[in-house]
């Protein structure tokens, strides 16, 4: 049987696709309709749902606070911050988890993770993740250039936008199409690919995940 996985905040399921790849079986939670998740899907409040029957919790809190863009405005303290109580109601579980947030949020040692580390993604992504268990990250390579369709930049018309990397949040730089490509999720909207982690940042995290509940059976 496989290890149960809670996917909490889970948006259209990038991440969940990731930890399924690697051989949990996950179950997310929103508060809003997903149509679009690819797993069983619970409607409910991420910071009130039960942990019982799951082995391990991933959760990606709404990072908007933390965000450049927030910054950029100044509008930063309009947003609500969940990573706080999300992480007490974790550490209270006992179970491994892990927490998903943008560069600047207030994780506690964080490994983060970049499209250049996975051939297969083609997304320049930084992504920061917290966890209670050992989690190591491959070698950050150095950024490439990415498509754009802005002439201004002395690249244009150089790069294919299903070849090269490209950029995805906000208002992106190609079409839908290349971005779901670049990110591997065929399945998803253009506002759950600007939301999501890459499905190959989650099989790496999901494949020492499970090794470290293993270890943790056996010693048991």
């Amino acid at each position: 049987m496989r290890p149960r996985l809670l996917d909490l905040f889970c948006c259209e399921g990038g991440a969940a696709t990731g930890y399924h790849e690697a051989g949990f079986e996950v179950v997310g939670v929103d508060i809003k309709p997903q149509p679009r998740y690819p797993f069983a899907f619970i409607r409910a409040d991420a910071v009130g749902i039960s942990f019982a029957g799951f082995d391990a919790v991933h959760a990606s809190p709404p990072c908007q606070k933390h965000s450049d863009l927030a910054k950029r405005n100044g509008n930063a303290d309009e947003w609500p911050c969940f990573i706080e109580p999300i992480r007490a109601k974790l550490i209270h579980s006992g179970l491994p988890y892990v927490i998903e947030n943008v560069e600047g949020a207030p994780l506690i040692d964080p490994v983060m993770l970049c499209g250049t580390m996975f051939p297969e993604t083609r997304v320049i992504r930084h992504r920061l993740f917290e966890t209670n268990w050992p989690l190591s990250a491959p070698a950050h390579g150095k950024h490439p250039l990415v498509y754009t369709m802005d002439r201004r930049k002395g690249h244009y018309g150089k790069l294919s936008e299903w070849t090269s990397p490209v950029q995805v949040t906000g208002g992106g730089n190609c079409s839908k199409a290349a971005a779901a490509d670049a990110m591997g999720m065929p399945w998803a909207s253009k506002h759950g690919l600007n939301e999501a982690i890459p499905p190959a940042y989650t099989r790496l995290i999901g494949t020492q995940l499970l090794s470290h509940i293993e270890q943790q059976r056996l010693a048991a």
